[in-house]
């Protein structure tokens, strides 16, 4: 045996031996399954083959290129303004609106010809203040809007706490259904409906006439009124008041309750206090979308529970007064912002999580 065979010899007796040891070798063949073979060198005769990057990838490349042209890099300290400028570009409409109105609402409305004077005169804000109809209308849009807060956030409160803290996929999932079903429902349709179950021969009287009790009006009345906007409010109120209560740790109920507190005193002194952010933010909107309502108060009220919005309404299409309606407009921006302020004053911008002062 020449000295290369016998430095090949150990080789030679593995690979013979294979077979009386497969463990060995099925471990080597399922690696090489996984693996799969070892890449061949491609031969010289072959063509080297090009690499291409993904479409979305090319795509993306080519917007990249784009956007540099379009907004190149020198301009990136000016970013957050561009992105911000369609947001002050509206809010700028806006206010310019506020300033048309303010000019229109300082010239009444000429009889003779049905068009605004050319006079400027407060007689339109005078007739606001002056006449008993326009006073029970604010003040009965303000109580309106104060009650709907109340009662939509007693209801939110509790159905957002459940919704969270439920160990019940199935109860969690049904309540999110229900929550969001009537945003697939516009606020006329559900109005239509409540129309139809709270009428003289609707469903809440048929129900009432099951035990012996009489048909009573529940519709064209201003209870009605605030019962159809605690109902369309609520939904927003839940989805506001939900990710307040989830950053809500399910810890700080148990040190709770291992101090001695009940339920009741665990919910009303650690879980209201830390959902507070929530609940001024869910009271913010409800009141502000409350106070400048349409629909529910002409439809349920029946003509006789108007909101401002309805007095606007009538004044800007019925009447044409257009002096007055703005000034009943001017009114109603001018009543949500002190909402606002008062709110704001009281609790402080940092309540709502806006890194102000508490």
């Amino acid at each position: 045996m020449t000295g290369a065979e016998n430095a090949f010899a150990p080789v030679l007796q593995e690979v013979a031996s294979s077979r009386t040891r497969p463990a060995r070798y099925q471990r080597l063949s399922q690696i090489y399954r996984n693996d799969g073979p070892m890449p061949q060198t491609p031969s010289s005769n072959e063509a080297p083959t090009t690499f291409r990057y993904p479409l979305r990838w090319r795509i993306m490349d080519a917007l990249n290129r784009g956007l540099d042209v379009f907004w190149p890099a020198r301009m990136t300290p000016y970013t957050g303004w561009a992105l911000l400028m369609p947001a002050l570009l509206l809010v700028g409409l806006l206010v310019l609106g506020l300033f048309q109105m303010a000019d229109s609402s300082l010239h009444t409305l000429d009889r003779s010809t049905f068009l605004p004077s050319e006079n400027y005169t407060l007689e339109n804000y005078q007739t606001v203040f002056e006449n008993a109809t326009y006073g029970k209308i604010i003040w009965r849009s303000v109580l309106g809007a104060a009650l709907t807060v109340l009662f939509t956030l007693l209801l939110a409160l509790p159905y957002s706490y459940i919704m969270v803290r439920t160990s019940s996929s199935f109860v969690r999932k049904t309540l999110l259904v229900i929550l969001f079903l009537p945003f697939f429902i516009g606020q006329v349709v559900r109005a239509y409906g409540l129309l139809i179950i709270l009428g003289t021969t609707g469903v809440a009287n048929n129900a009432l006439g099951l035990v012996g009790v009489e048909p009573i009006r529940l519709l064209f009345n201003f209870p009605a009124v605030v019962f159809g906007l605690v109902q369309y409010m609520l939904p927003f109120a839940v989805l506001m008041l939900a990710p307040a209560l989830t950053a809500i740790p399910r810890e700080t109920e148990t040190a709770a309750a291992s101090l001695g507190a009940n339920w009741f005193q665990s919910f009303r002194h650690v879980v209201i206090p830390m959902a507070k952010p929530g609940l001024i933010g869910a009271g913010l909107v409800v009141g502000t979308l409350a106070l400048t309502d349409f629909a529910m108060p002409a439809m349920l009220g029946g003509g006789s529970q108007d909101f401002i919005a309805n007095a606007i309404y009538d004044q800007f299409f019925r009447t044409a007064d257009q002096g007055l309606g703005a000034a009943l407009a001017l009114l109603l921006v001018v009543l949500g912002s002190v909402f606002v302020a008062i709110v704001i004053s009281i609790f402080g911008a940092g309540t709502l999580g806006m890194g102000g002062k508490k």
